[in-house]
């Protein structure tokens, strides 16, 4: 008797753990789907099918940002001429000559990026955020850096000239995939989606403001908010970050004058100061509406002649507007939204968490700039000196957004070889 009821004692003990697993199972189940609820969960792939996929999705990013690199160098040779010409000794070309020589490194270090393992950006990550935060304490003294414009995120090092911030874009979007990654079972937990990621984040805007550029420092703080988006955080999370970022940028607009006049003056009435704060704006809707359908020619712009400033960096849009027309401008549109999809296509298809995350990133800070960039030469959005990405005249701009590209084909090439048993779960 004794023995029937240990054993139906231990029978009931064994359903008891069964029910426990398979109940700590499916909490476990709904948790990732509820962190990957906005794409689909990874599943098995054939090679045949991970191959397909991988190449049409490496020709998106290819064609796109080979597109806007070989278009970024034309209005760059045309929309700088004239500056260039004034500036260093007569040599129309200056400005071109230098950009082919980005794009040529940029092209080249993309290539190596795109055959290097994705993962590896987990140990990268730290170091290029580290060097590149020390690098922006550099840059915002006034001793050490260049100030342009009054924003001081430049360093002179003879030949080159290189902006910290470019490469904060690049760690940041390395460090918040690993942190994500390795709290992705505690990310309802608010202290434990905080730190350490929070204070890194504080950290490095702090240094934007530093330097002067809200304009990075927006897309800085933006990118993050991208990935964890997409790494499914609960809604309520996300707006109360978005509401605190908001609510810091309008502090920091009206809390400095330069800031206050470019915002209010500048960009909610131009016309109330057209030879001062609202001159920028104003030149350049007069040459984005000189286009017309197709445009004044491809060299003809008007604007460069001295009415427009830094017409082949910040408002290189506004030079594309006016020589190649509404549906030039369009078709640089439509460049950068295949490059976002091709981008959100990788994320989708990648072979883990990190992976995924890394893509989302990446993704997240080009199509940010680009939108904001486009979105203040058009008179949408406050103008913050943010260069259009792959387009605008900069050497480390152009370069590092090539690295991300190469970031994003080097996902598309992993998501390219499954490993058994990957489909399942994602890989971390």
């Amino acid at each position: 008797m004794a023995e029937r009821t240990q054993g139906a004692a231990r029978s009931k003990a064994t359903q008891g753990a069964a029910r426990t697993k398979a109940t700590q199972g499916a909490a476990r189940t709904a948790g990732l789907a509820r962190h990957l609820r906005l794409v689909p969960l990874p599943r098995r792939r054939s090679p045949a099918e991970a191959k397909r996929l991988a190449r049409r999705d490496l020709a998106l990013l290819a064609g796109s940002a080979g597109a806007l690199t070989v278009v970024g160098l034309v209005m760059v040779l045309s929309a700088g001429s004239v500056s260039a010409a004034q500036g260093y000794g007569g040599n129309s070309f200056w400005y071109f000559q230098r950009q082919v020589v980005y794009a040529v490194v940029g092209v080249g270090a993309a290539v190596v990026v795109a055959r290097l393992s994705p993962r590896i950006w987990k140990h990268l990550g730290v170091w290029i955020l580290g060097g590149a935060t020390v690098l922006m304490v550099i840059a915002a003294r006034p001793t050490s850096g260049t100030s342009l414009y009054g924003a001081s995120r430049w360093i002179d090092l003879g030949p080159v000239t290189i902006q910290p911030s470019e490469f904060a874009k690049l760690g940041l979007v390395a460090v918040a995939a690993t942190i994500l990654t390795n709290k992705w079972s505690k990310l309802d937990e608010p202290m434990q989606l905080l730190m350490p990621l929070g204070p890194i984040v504080l950290l490095v805007g702090l240094l934007g403001i530093a330097q002067r550029d809200l304009g990075t420092t927006l897309i800085l703080c933006g990118l993050v908010l991208v990935m964890l988006f997409a790494a499914g955080i609960r809604l309520r999370y996300l707006l109360f970050a978005a509401g605190a970022g908001a609510l810091g940028a309008m502090v920091l607009i009206v809390g400095e004058t330069y800031r206050r006049t470019r915002f209010f003056d500048a960009w909610l009435n131009p016309w109330a100061d057209r030879q001062g704060n609202g001159y920028q704006l104003i030149q350049g809707l007069i040459a984005i509406g000189s286009g017309g359908w197709l445009g004044t020619g491809l060299g003809t712009s008007r604007a460069k002649w001295d009415f427009l400033p830094n017409a082949h960096s910040d408002f290189i849009y506004a030079v594309i507007g006016e020589e190649l027309g509404l549906l030039g401008a369009l078709a640089v549109l439509v460049a950068f939204g295949v490059l976002i999809y091709a981008g959100v296509r990788i994320a989708m298809h990648a072979s883990g968490t990190f992976e995924r995350l890394l893509a989302a990133g990446v993704i997240g800070w080009i199509g940010l700039q680009a939108i904001v960039n486009m979105g203040a030469v058009t008179g949408l959005l406050p103008i913050t000196g943010v260069p259009l990405p792959l387009v605008s005249f900069g050497g480390t701009a152009l370069v590092v957004t090539l690295v991300g590209v190469g970031m994003l084909a080097s996902v598309a090439r992993d998501a390219a070889t499954p490993v058994a048993g990957r489909g399942s779960a994602p890989r971390r």
